[in-house]
């Protein structure tokens, strides 16, 4: 399974350089057409919002899955060890809540946007909202999965607070 997801993180962060890739000579490009020849590519602004959105979703997954993401473990860190446990399951299920929300969001809206064009490609505009269904269902299994191993009390979950996690071991003081 680790496998599977650490080959998906690849695949992400190619998919990431190539847009990210393609944004830039876009709009590059288009500033020098512009400039130099007062012309400019048409679908430049649309096609590289719609990498940016793509980019930020994609970002904020990978993000997730390293525990990148900004927190402010100052209080669990002085907890002891069951109740930054109680914490972490608390905070888990707010955030299961909290994606459960934003898939049933982003669906309502993909559904939308398969009516709904876009200005200059005529893509459908469920493209953006895509960008925001699929990744929220990865987070989704992502706390689900580090969920699961803080209930079962695996050595490899994340609990936030935990004094050994900055050093990339698990907690010792169960």
């Amino acid at each position: 399974m680790t496998r599977v997801a650490d080959r998906l993180e690849k695949i992400t962060e190619w998919m990431m350089a190539a847009m990210l890739a393609v944004m830039v000579a876009l709009i590059f490009g288009n500033v020098v057409l512009r400039y130099a020849f007062n012309s400019g590519i048409v679908a430049a602004e649309e096609i590289s919002r719609l990498m940016f959105v793509w980019l930020v979703f994609l970002g904020a997954t990978l993000a997730l899955r390293r525990q990148q993401h900004l927190g402010l473990e100052l209080l669990q860190a002085r907890l002891p060890f069951k109740a930054r446990r109680a914490c972490a399951v608390v905070a888990h299920l707010l955030m299961l809540y909290a994606l459960w929300l934003f898939i049933e969001g982003s669906w309502i809206q993909l559904l939308i946007g398969l009516e709904t064009r876009s200005t200059v490609l005529r893509f459908p505009m469920a493209f953006y909202a895509a960008a925001g269904f699929f990744p929220a269902i990865a987070m989704t299994l992502t706390v689900l999965v580090n969920l699961w191993r803080i209930l079962s009390g695996q050595p490899d979950a994340r609990i936030p607070g935990d004094p050994q996690a900055a050093f990339g071991a698990a907690s010792t003081d169960h």
